[in-house]
């Protein structure tokens, strides 16, 4: 089968946005996850969170910590009530991945998302279950809702990395939140709840 030389740059056009990719899955498993939950939030987190909502557009919100496991399930239940910021976020993320898919193929696209997961998946787990035994915590529902939520920030921060969005954009500060050690859960009324 002959690859046309159109094909051929196609692919080489991807090589270094996918090598960038590569490297920021890789720097990401180095991050302390799950590491300051429960913690005061301190200037550089407070100034992450007031970064992402006014960028997901809930400059009236305010970023409240969340002391332990309880009152971060008792905030995840809300926020299945309480939806408004997550469908800002899904309208965000699908722009992205629109915009991502003129600068990548599908396929590529893909497989670099596959690889963040691959990359990161065992070790947010390992920090999730870390911090749960050092709580005392079994509610694994609770457990996989937290990786889950680090593992769809991160897909959220590669499609940034992908179309070269501004630092101050909303995926790239919640991520930072979430290699900060912390567990942004989410928007109800207006407080943007932060394990």
């Amino acid at each position: 089968m002959m690859i046309s030389d159109a094909e051929l740059d196609a692919l080489e056009a991807e090589i270094p946005i996918l090598a960038g990719l590569r490297r920021f899955g890789e720097e990401a498993v180095n991050m302390p996850w799950f590491s300051r939950l429960g913690r005061p939030l301190d200037r550089e987190t407070r100034a992450l969170a007031r970064a992402y909502l006014d960028g997901l557009g809930f400059p009236d919100a305010e970023p409240a910590r969340l002391r332990d496991w309880t009152e971060a399930a008792d905030a995840a239940m809300t926020f299945d009530v309480d939806p408004a910021h997550w469908e800002a976020e899904e309208s965000l993320r699908a722009a992205l991945a629109a915009d991502a898919l003129e600068i990548l193929s599908e396929d590529a696209l893909n497989i670099a998302m596959t690889h963040v997961s691959a990359l990161l998946g065992e070790r947010v787990k390992a920090a999730v279950h870390d911090a749960a035994h050092f709580w005392e915590v079994e509610d694994e529902e609770l457990l996989n809702a937290a990786a889950g939520a680090a593992l769809h920030a991160a897909h959220g921060a590669a499609l940034s990395l992908i179309v070269e969005t501004e630092e101050d954009h909303p995926f790239r500060r919640k991520f930072g939140l979430f290699t900060r050690g912390r567990w942004p859960i989410g928007i109800a009324g207006l407080t943007f709840n932060i394990f």
